[in-house]
This record gives structure tokens, sequence and C-alpha cells, in this order.
């Protein structure tokens, strides 16, 4: 929720008002003596509720109490306190057209209310049972704050102690006044307030009828410059509860981020953030897919591994990495190349921040965004994906496996290749259906070496992963065309190739093979397991079943 900010005494005196008289009923009392004796400085008289009262009172600041303006003693312990003809007709009646029939009601304006709402969520969150939840429903305190905001013309509606600050310096400048645009502000942020609060009260009691139900805010939208394509207009949202957003990135240079790229954005932060976050880690991003992954000791050489995993690819890319960025990393892009060819073109790099030499020297392409966000931070609530009226929620994919079973006859300790597998799961887990990958370890760097992805023909995704890596391997070779068959074969066989999902028939195992593949990881579950291992078996290929199978449509 965003904080009020105090503004100029110029702009403050637009619309402003006289703060005379108060009521404050708060649950969360934190920080609200600063704000009593602001007031009380300004001769403001404090109406106030039980609790509240007593602790200004103890803080020896004078109150009237809540009965007194009511006519009525707080009943039914405690249900009953501020709601009220005299209250709620002094927050809500026009001052000028209504002046005068509140005058022959006896109806003193009440200029500012102070109030935030019984804590259900925080006694939701603790397990609390139906009758404790029942008992912090909050009513009167809605009603005041929604007659509040709906009058803010006149009236000024706090709700979150963050903004007690910069209302006691609005006051200070003001004599005592708050603006039309302060009020306003406060006014929205009331409502908004108000409707997660019952959104809150809904879907618990729904749940504790045993019906699942689900209420999403998002406020603090954003225009982008276009959608996916150019005819298509588009917005950003964060999400109120989120406690990591995107929304909460820094944007330190380059022009606007765009539909596409906040996709890709995300794809290179979740393909970063599953690595080894004691390593330095890169990933570098295509149409949401990573195309080179890296992690190992020296994020120089993490960053041109991940780059050699699709060179090609890689023109246009999201870049995250999970550690500082440094100079001597960035400068791989060659962005001060004379000759201009050289230069490597990227859209994004996104990283928990940079040095100020490896900043400087990225903002020598003024198009480049630079971005620093947190990209180690843990996800947190649903998966959701919205469409056509339709609303999925699952939980978020975090297990890599099952278990770890050799289910073919060759003796090998496959422990050896136990952190190039588990990479390479993290790595598959990022990548569309159906998804093939090759990982090996390379000069103490475990590397994403090929992958076919998002194919409907799990074949066609091994064949495209596996043409990747000879690709790769040819390009990184450097001794003769003689030799170069013989490299790549031992390259493949050192390297794991893992699958998303299970392998129907033994063709993918058959054409592994050719490649030089020794060692095959997969979920296992198809009714022609047997049919599969046997083909290992005959082929000398290692498998391993995990229980799991990692789908991303």
């Amino acid at each position: 929720m965003e904080h009020l900010t105090a503004t100029t005494t110029a702009s403050n005196t637009l619309g402003a008002i006289k703060i005379k008289r108060i009521l404050m009923s708060v649950s969360d009392k934190k920080d609200l003596l600063p704000l009593a004796e602001c007031l009380k400085k300004y001769d403001c008289e404090i109406v106030s509720t039980g609790g509240t009262g007593r602790a200004l009172t103890a803080a020896n600041i004078n109150i009237t109490d809540i009965s007194d303006v009511t006519g009525n003693p707080e009943a039914f312990g405690g249900r009953m306190k501020t709601i009220s003809f005299n209250i709620e007709s002094a927050l809500l009646f026009d001052r000028e057209r209504d002046a005068a029939e509140a005058a022959s009601l006896n109806i003193e304006a009440i200029d500012m209310v102070v109030c935030n709402l019984y804590p259900f969520k925080k006694v939701l969150d603790a397990g609390a049972d139906f009758e404790t939840l029942i008992e912090n429903i909050d009513i009167g305190g809605p009603t005041m704050v929604r007659s509040a905001a709906k009058n803010f013309k006149y009236v000024a509606v706090v709700t979150d102690p963050n903004d007690y600050t910069a209302i006691i310096a609005e006051l200070n400048e003001n004599d005592g006044c708050l603006s039309l645009a302060t009020r306003r502000r406060l006014m929205r942020k009331a409502f908004n307030h108000t409707a997660d609060y019952d959104a809150t009260i809904a879907v618990a009691m729904d749940k504790a009828d045993d019906e699942e139900s689900m209420r999403l805010s998002f406020k603090s939208g954003k225009v982008l410059r276009y959608g996916e394509n150019s005819h298509q207009e588009a917005l950003y949202y964060r999400q109120d509860d989120a406690e990591e957003s995107l929304c909460d990135m820094e944007i330190l240079s380059g022009k606007a981020i765009s539909f596409n790229n906040l996709l890709d954005i995300n794809g290179a932060f979740e393909s970063v953030r599953v690595l080894n976050a004691d390593k330095q880690a890169c990933s570098i991003i295509k149409h949401s897919n990573p195309c080179g992954l890296c992690e190992g000791d020296n994020q120089a050489e993490v960053f041109e591994a991940a780059w050699a995993g699709d060179p090609i690819s890689a023109f246009g890319s999201i870049i995250a990495f999970n550690q500082k960025v440094e100079r001597k990393t960035v400068e791989f892009l060659a962005l001060d190349a004379v000759d201009k060819m050289k230069r490597k073109f990227v859209e994004v790099v996104i990283a928990p921040s940079f040095s100020e030499e490896a900043l400087a020297y990225l903002k020598l392409h003024k198009n480049l965004r630079v971005i620093a966000y947190n990209t180690k931070a843990a996800r947190t609530g649903k998966d959701l994906r919205y469409f056509n009226g339709m609303l999925l929620a699952q939980d978020l994919d975090t297990q890599l496996h099952n278990k770890m079973e050799l289910v073919t006859k060759n003796e090998v300790d496959m422990t050896a290749k136990a952190a190039i597998v588990e990479f390479g799961l993290k790595a598959i887990s990022n990548i569309k259906s159906n998804a093939i990958v090759v990982a090996r370890e390379k000069d103490g760097n475990l590397q994403l070496l090929g992958m076919g992805a998002g194919q409907p023909n799990r074949l066609v995704a091994t064949k495209l992963a596996l043409d990747k890596c000879r690709e790769n391997l040819g390009r990184e070779f450097t001794g003769t065309a003689e030799e170069l068959e013989v490299y790549m074969q031992t390259e493949i066989g050192n390297a794991v190739l893992i699958s998303d999902a299970f392998f129907p028939f033994a063709d993918n195992v058959e054409l592994a093979a050719t490649y030089g593949v020794k060692n095959i990881v997969q979920p296992g579950g198809s009714i022609r397991d047997k049919h599969v291992i046997k083909a290992c078996n005959k082929l000398g290929v290692n498998m391993i079943f995990t229980g799991l199978r990692h789908f991303k449509h």
C-alpha cells in the first residue's frame, strides 16, 4: 500500500480544511501518540473509544468519551460503541448544503477519523477458532471509515499508521489544516482498506464452510508502451499482499519496460532464483525460456558460459544474475567496441545490485534496461493463470524429485553426476514443455549445453537439444576436424540428458545414443518403462527415474 508523503505548503493550501474535531478508534496503536499530541497542539477535540481512549488518557492527553457524543454507553461486550445517528451524521453531513439542518439537530462536525480495524487477518493467520474470528469482525470501524471517506470533501480519514508522519508534517506546515489532495488520497486508501478487509472475511467464512474462494487485490496500475504486439494496450499492477513483487524492481537505466520484457524478466528471475545461492549464477532468456544457464565461482566465466549455451538466441535477450554485477563481467558485452558489429545487443540486465563501474559501463547503451531486483527472493503463494473468465491456481513447482533411482543394469556411480542432475532439473522446471535439456560440468561450472523447448513431439525436442549441443561443442573446440567428433561424443557422454516427462517410447533413447548420450534422467511412469529401460541396457545408457515430472505450459 502506498504511503502519503508530505507535500509543499503551496499545494496544501488548496481546498484545505482546519482540523478541529477528531474521532480516534484504533486496534493498532503504533505511533498514535505523536499524532494525537500534534492535533492537541492545534486545540483539536479528540473523541475516542474504550481502549484507544485509555491509552491517550494514560499519556495525559484529554479526550471526549464516545458515549458523550452518542448519548449511549458502550454495550454488548464492545460490539456497540460508535454506531449512532450522532456519529455518522457528524461525519456525513454536507458542510454547505446541510449546515442548517445539522445545527437544528445539534450535530457537531467531525473533521477527521483515525481508525484501523479489528485485526481479523492477524487472528486468522494465528489459527484462531471460528468464534474468535467472528468477534474480530469490525462493524463500527468500517462504517466510520466509509462515512468519512464518502465525505472526503470535508473529512480526512486515516487508516494506516504509516501515514501519521506525513500527516503531522502537513498539519505543522499549514497551521493544523489538511489539503483536499491529501484528503482525496486518504479516501482512496480507505475504500481499498475496507474492500480488502471484507474480502479477507468473505474468503475465511467460505473456507469455514468448506467452500474455496479467492479474492485478489491489485493496485498501482502502470501503463506499458503496448502489449505483446503494438496494437494491444497493456498495464501491469502490484498485488497488495505480495511480500515480493517484480513491481518493486528499480529501473536504473534504459528505456521503458515492455509487456514482453516483463514476461522474460520473470522467466530470467525464476531461472536464476532456483540456482545455488552460494554460487555465481546467470540465466539468459529468450521468449520466456532459458537459452543459456550456468552457475560457478567466477561471475565473468559463468556469464560467458551461459552465453555460449546459444549465442545466436542470446541476441536481444534478458539476462539475470544472482549476485552483485561487476564491470569485468559485463565487459563481455563489448558495448564500447569501435566496431559496432562486435557489440552484443541485449534488452535487459537484472541483478540484486551493480557496482558503480558496471552500471556506468552498461549505461553506454542508452536503451539497455538495467534493473536492480532481489533475484534470490523466494516465491510465495500460488501459481495463478487467468483466462476466459477462469482462474487456475496451483502450488508452486518447488520439489525437484521424489527419488533418484538407477533403473538400468549398468553398474555406475551416479553420485558423481548428482550436482549436474540437480542443476538440470532446476533448468528444466523453467523450460516450456515438451522439454529436454542437456547439462554438463565444464571447468568447474555447471552449464546448460543444449535444450529443446515447447515441442508437441518429445522426439523433436530431444533432437533440437542434441543438435544445439553439437553446435555449441563445435564452436568451442579448437582441435582438428578428425578430433572434433571424438570430442563431441566424449562431452555429450559425460553430460546428462534430462526430460521433463516420461519417454513414451524407446525412440528418444535410441536417438540420444547416436549422439553419444550415456546418462538420462526422466520421471518414469510410462506403461512402456520396461521397454525404454531395455533399450537403455542394450545401448549402454544409464537411466535414473526421479518420480516427478516438470511440465511447464
